[in-house]
């Protein structure tokens, strides 16, 4: 009957957002719990949602029919289908009516309109934090739980977040993909390149001790004068 009279009884205590079932509403807190009680057995990747561990696990038995016709990759679902191919067409069909920038993703969308009206809906029900997205809340709360999911499968160090991984496995593999444009220096990470100081870009200033040689001849040589000036003539800076 609640399709008929568009009641919504269960309303979450955190956002006010209110369903009809309560099964809905339990599904809805993980949102802002960061709890993700269904994981892959095969990667241990985890979801909120257990149809989304079902698709999921269509990638690792192979019941991919979806395929991009341009770099072949391979979904079981037809909507992830649809957001890769705007990787290959650059298409951004979601823009934020407030500053313009332009998304692939509505969820991307909906996390950046945050940015703007403050919001911030995802709490650490350990310490209070709050965020304006779930996947930053996930990774906080592994700050609680000492969990380090992302393991190198090199030297085994493990790592809070899969970016650190990623940096962390150049070590082993050499790769430097940021370069320095003047000086064509390469680095592992994006902020080491940002304060590299190119020498072909930065005048530099002489040393202490060449300033020093530098006063001491200039003495030398304008003794008389430096005499006349009672001491007071100063050398070029």
């Amino acid at each position: 009957m609640r399709t008929h009279t568009g009641e919504r009884p269960h309303a979450c205590t955190t956002c006010g957002m209110a369903f009809k079932q309560s099964g809905d509403l339990t599904k809805h807190i993980r949102i802002h719990s960061g709890d993700r009680p269904y994981a892959c057995t095969t990667c241990g990747k985890a979801f909120s949602q257990c149809n989304d561990l079902l698709r999921h696990m269509r990638n690792h038995t192979g019941d991919s029919t979806y395929s991009c016709t341009i770099c072949g990759k391979t979904s079981a679902d037809a909507s992830n289908l649809k957001t890769h191919m705007r990787l290959h067409t650059g298409d951004k069909p979601f823009s934020c009516t407030t500053c313009g920038k332009a998304f692939s993703q509505p969820s991307n969308l909906k996390t950046h309109i945050r940015l703007h009206t403050g919001d911030r809906p995802f709490a650490c029900t350990t310490c209070g934090k709050t965020f304006s997205d779930s996947s930053n809340l996930a990774r906080h709360m592994r700050n609680h739980t000492v969990s380090r999911p992302y393991t190198c499968t090199t030297c085994s160090k493990t790592f809070f977040r899969a970016d650190n991984l990623r940096t962390h496995v150049r070590i082993h593999t050499g790769d430097r993909p940021f370069a320095c444009t003047t000086c064509d220096k390469n680095f592992t990470r994006g902020d080491s390149m940002a304060r590299h100081k190119c020498r072909g870009n930065v005048s530099r200033s002489p040393s202490r001790k060449t300033s020093r040689i530098r006063a001491r001849d200039f003495v030398s040589r304008n003794m008389s004068r430096v005499k006349l000036a009672g001491g007071r003539l100063s050398p070029p800076k």
